[in-house]
């Protein structure tokens, strides 16, 4: 669990009409092949879906909200996977301005933390119940210029993994960064993915 193996799974568009890129990040015992069922739900033009997949199904050991040292070095080991797939899409010939990011729990918690990191303009980001992660939130990890790159995050309240209040200020940090993001609750919504949440996605993320 603590060094991902770089396992990356590819699909979409055929190689010769891809000009963009889905990156999709599973949640905790959840698959790559699980995920890439939901990026396909995302209706972006002519887009390559990545999938990377965690060792042993799962990103990191504990809760988001853990201490972050508790948590290491499996995080750190995930961020680097995920920077590695954004760098396949890259030398694939997408540009970082057409790649689009989503994740379900687990999955949305590390979709967010690594844009965070690595904030520029991208083509959207959809976090299905997800915030930024650590016991309290270090914003000096948090840095760049999103450029007004549209970002969901989708929650039911309350949610077992989750708490809104954590979401709520991972909002905050995203809008510092130049994020244009859109927040939906979801009262008493389970620990899912519901199709409106999939439809609000495409009117707001996807070109």
């Amino acid at each position: 669990m603590y060094n991902h193996s770089k396992q990356i799974y590819t699909g979409g568009a055929p190689v010769a009409v891809v000009t963009a890129a889905i990156i999709a990040l599973h949640g905790r015992g959840a698959s790559a092949h699980d995920i890439m069922g939901l990026a396909k739900e995302l209706k972006v033009a002519n887009a390559a879906i990545y999938a990377p997949q965690a060792t042993n199904n799962s990103w990191y050991p504990y809760s988001f909200m853990a201490p972050v040292e508790q948590n290491e070095p499996a995080l750190s080991s995930a961020l680097a996977l995920v920077d590695e797939t954004v760098k396949q899409a890259i030398a694939d010939g997408i540009a970082a301005e057409n790649i689009y990011f989503t994740g379900f729990s687990q999955g949305a918690c590390l979709c967010l933390e690594y844009v965070a990191r690595n904030a520029k303009q991208y083509g959207g980001v959809a976090a299905f119940t997800g915030g930024l992660i650590g016991e309290q939130l270090d914003k000096s990890h948090y840095k760049g210029d999103f450029n007004n790159t549209p970002v969901l995050i989708a929650t039911g309240n309350p949610d077992p993994h989750v708490p809104l209040s954590r979401v709520e200020e991972s909002v905050e940090v995203l809008k510092g960064l130049g994020a244009d993001v859109t927040l939906k609750v979801y009262p008493g919504r389970p620990h899912t993915i519901t199709y409106d949440e999939l439809k609000l996605a495409n009117e707001l993320i996807v070109k």
